[in-house]
């Protein structure tokens, strides 16, 4: 061996102990390389792993779009579904409002069309539908047409008098509204 060759630092034993450790006099270039390399190494090494994460990632939000989808396409079947009971029983609203003045007259009395009213009030009434308007109530403009208004002393707040037709919400959705006559406040 040369003396070159016999440095304790040239010593294959030291060379692989040397590698764990880094040299305290490299310059920055050797320092830089030997971390490109521990870098591409390690892409290198985790390659495979960031493609199945990447995989497990597209599964994840094929997944949620199609919770996403599934949960629209039940809101929009709701609202479908919503839309078509109110209109059947909208084209039932006049013969609820016969039936009723036939019952406030006393015709039903006795007769089979009582039955009838009882049965159609009893289906509107499971599918959520509520009837208002009513004498004496506070009129509100967004479920009441005024068809006449009358002034009163008697009364502080516009206030219903008389209902020509009742008003009819399903659920919270306002399929017709009262036509009502109004008492106001006199001086207004």
């Amino acid at each position: 061996m040369t003396k070159e060759n016999a440095s304790p630092d040239n010593n294959p034993e030291n060379i692989e102990g040397q590698a764990d450790t880094p040299p305290a006099n490299l310059d920055e270039a050797d320092g830089s390389d030997e971390l490109d390399q521990e870098l591409a190494d390690l892409v290198e090494e985790t390659g495979p792993i960031s493609k199945e994460a990447e995989l497990l990632a597209d599964l994840q939000r094929l997944q949620a779009e199609f919770v996403n989808y599934k949960s629209r396409v039940e809101r929009d079947r709701d609202q479908s579904r919503n839309a078509a009971i109110a209109e059947v029983i909208r084209s039932f609203l006049p013969a609820l409002d016969d039936l009723e003045r036939a019952e406030t007259h006393g015709d039903l009395e006795g007769s089979p069309f009582a039955a009838v009213g009882t049965k159609l009030r009893t289906a509107g009434e499971k599918f959520g539908l509520k009837r208002f308007g009513a004498k004496g109530e506070k009129f509100n403009p967004e479920l009441h047409n005024a068809l006449a208004q009358t002034p009163s002393a008697e009364v502080t707040e516009e206030t219903i008098n008389e209902v020509i037709e009742a008003g009819y919400q399903l659920e919270d959705r306002l399929i017709r509204p009262a036509m009502v006559s109004v008492l106001v406040p006199e001086g207004k």
